[in-house]
Order: C-alpha cells, then sequence, then structure tokens
C-alpha cells in the first residue's frame, strides 16, 4: 500500500491519540436484533474487489470465526478521527476521471471513489488494532438507484457504517441505503447476501 496519503494520515492520527492495539475487546456473543446485519448466502464478488484481490492476497483471505467485538470509548474515538480524517484528506473523483476506466479498486494517494475511501479506512482502522472481520466492505444502493460503498463495523452493540458522504458514524438502520451485500467476515476475499437490507431502512428502494 504505501502511498502517501495513508502515511500522512497515520501520522495525524497518531499525534491526536496515542495508538493503543488494545481499541477493541470483549468478544461477545450477543446479537441485539435489528442492530445488526442478518447474512445469508454466498453471493458473487464486485469485480473491482476480485482485481484488487489479486494484487493483495494478504488482505482477501480466511479470517478467524469470531463473534463481533465491543468497542471501548477509546476504540470510538479511534474510528471517529479515522473516518473523520479520510473523509477530508481524499478529494472525491470517479474511477473514469481518474484511470479513464470504471470500477478499479485501489488505495488512494489523494483522490478516489466511495471504494477507496473504504479500502483506506480498512487499512488505517486494521494497523490500530481493530480485527479484519468486523471491518467489511459493504454494496449499497443510494435512494436514487446509484450504487454506493460504506465501511461496515461489526460491533456487540450492532452494525455502524463509516461513508465517505456522511461524516457521522451510524447504526446502519439510520442511513437512507438499501443494503445488497457484503464481504464476508470470515474470509475476506468472499461476499454473501444481506438478507433484511430493504426492511428497516426507511424509503430505501427494494431490490
Amino acid at each position: 500500500m504505501g502511498s502517501f496519503l495513508l502515511n500522512a494520515i497515520w501520522i495525524v492520527l497518531t499525534v491526536i491519540g496515542t495508538a493503543m492495539p488494545a481499541t477493541m475487546v470483549a468478544n461477545s456473543a450477543e446479537h441485539h436484533i435489528g442492530r445488526s446485519m442478518l447474512v445469508g448466502h454466498l453471493t458473487s464478488q464486485p469485480i473491482g474487489h476480485y482485481v484488487f484481490c489479486r494484487s493483495h492476497r494478504d488482505e482477501c483471505r480466511a479470517e478467524k470465526e469470531r463473534a463481533p467485538a465491543r468497542v471501548t470509548d477509546y476504540g470510538w474515538s479511534v474510528v471517529h478521527e479515522i473516518n473523520d480524517a479520510v473523509n477530508h484528506e481524499v478529494i472525491p473523483m470517479t474511477d473514469i476521471e481518474i484511470y479513464g476506466e470504471e470500477e478499479v479498486w485501489s488505495y488512494p494517494e489523494a483522490m478516489g471513489d466511495c471504494e477507496d475511501y473504504v479500502l483506506l479506512k480498512r487499512a488505517l482502522l486494521i494497523e490500530r488494532g481493530f480485527p479484519a472481520s468486523d471491518l467489511l466492505i459493504t454494496v449499497v444502493r443510494k435512494r436514487n438507484g446509484e450504487g454506493h460503498a460504506v465501511l461496515t463495523l461489526r460491533t456487540d452493540d450492532g452494525d455502524y457504517i463509516l461513508d465517505n458522504l456522511d461524516d457521522d458514524v451510524k447504526l446502519w438502520t439510520d442511513t437512507p441505503y438499501t443494503y445488497l451485500k457484503r464481504q464476508a467476515s470470515y474470509h475476506a476475499g468472499r461476499w454473501v447476501n444481506i438478507e433484511n437490507g430493504d426492511e428497516l431502512t426507511v424509503g430505501s428502494i427494494p431490490n
């Protein structure tokens, strides 16, 4: 990865808050009904992620099966710091504008689209001690029907969303999206359907 932007953001965040590896602790099997997505069968992997995985195999491997962890107060401060920093440092631009082609998933140097924001946030949170199995790239549909990517943070209190279109970190049911699919928590290179993705989101477009 090693991009200038990632290194710059890492320096900023290290100054803001002292790095602590134990940002998430106390694994819990408890799920709050409605606060967590219900995932189903394996589904197709986005082509952009498939190509990304071919050159980043270590980031698309099997993960240890585990229950979502509890996020500490310090952990939440790290989540908000990283979400804000990436949202404000990366200039939004489409793949067509940057590369002249569609669906290029990569770590942004200075500009990127929604998938690039997600990849950078995920990498920075893993560096700060969050389990990869709790940081899942997620594909949603906006109210206007357009596709969009966000980062799902699994916790023992539910699933929360980091979004480049919103600086607030929100419970997934408080966002205006229809949820389609996300990375499997047990394998970063596999994807699963979200079965209740349009049941709890007010005003979303059905599948």
